[in-house]
């Protein structure tokens, strides 16, 4: 217990942590997107500790949720085919952030991905479906996602095509299995731990109440809100990447 709480962090960081997460929260009931994308950079910005593990845990439950109410739209032989992809990105995580070694070189990984990640999604990029481009998408979502928790636009690219019957449960199963794949790598090799989960467990409460307010305001959302999502993302990408490259010199 005493270990517990010694991984709390400072209150001001909670009270920040809980704010970026309702917010995240509503804005990922009412646009379909961004929480991991916003709320990911901000949160290493306060505190590195909080993501991507704790994120990643909050994203497994989402998605698992996800995917067990819409299972009978899960389409398991796309799956299959994106978990191929899924563990390569995984080991070239992993082999990432073996060779990072210290708080700047995250830093910077960390802001260079999550700016992918809002360029891919600025983009609006789409490659044909087919099972060269799922291993090629799910293997940079693997890879983003591990190091940053935001895996999302990579597979977006590939599955505007596919219609929303098949996208979100199939997506949402593949995030569910391919981010347990993620914890169970970066647990299994040091880079995660049980403060981890304690950590993800007090951001479950700001996360419900963000869901449950985003459900109520959800007719009010506009492309507006996604431009400033993704604006916000960019900024605290750039702050991550100046970080890294001052702690460096």
């Amino acid at each position: 217990m005493e270990i517990l709480f010694a991984t709390v962090p400072p209150v001001w960081v909670l009270v920040a942590a809980f704010a970026i997460v309702v917010v995240a929260s509503v804005l990922q009931s009412g646009l379909g997107m961004g929480f991991g994308l916003l709320a990911a950079p901000l949160l290493v910005l306060i505190e590195p500790e909080l993501a991507p593990v704790p994120t990643l845990w909050i994203g497994f439950i989402t998605s698992c949720y996800g995917a067990w109410a819409e299972r009978r739209g899960v389409v398991w032989s796309e799956v299959g085919v994106g978990l191929i992809g899924r563990v390569a990105g995984i080991a070239l995580a992993l082999a990432v952030l073996d060779s990072i070694g210290n708080g700047a070189g995250f830093s910077l990984v960390f802001g260079l991905m999550v700016g992918l990640a809002v360029v891919l999604s600025l983009g609006r990029w789409q490659l044909p479906f087919n099972r060269g481009t799922l291993v090629g998408m799910a293997t940079v979502s693997g890879l983003m996602a591990t190091i940053t928790s935001v895996g999302a636009p990579p597979m977006a690219m590939i599955y505007q095509s596919r219609g929303s019957a098949v996208a979100r449960p199939t997506l949402a199963a593949f995030f569910a299995i391919g981010v347990g794949l993620s914890l169970i790598a970066l647990h299994t090799t040091g880079h995660a731990g049980w403060k981890d989960v304690w950590l993800a467990a007090l951001m479950v409460p700001p996360m419900i109440l963000g869901t449950l307010v985003g459900g109520r305001v959800q007719h009010r959302f506009d492309r507006r809100y996604r431009a400033v999502l993704l604006g916000i993302s960019g900024m605290a990408a750039l702050m991550l990447i100046v970080r890294g490259l001052t702690w460096q010199m």
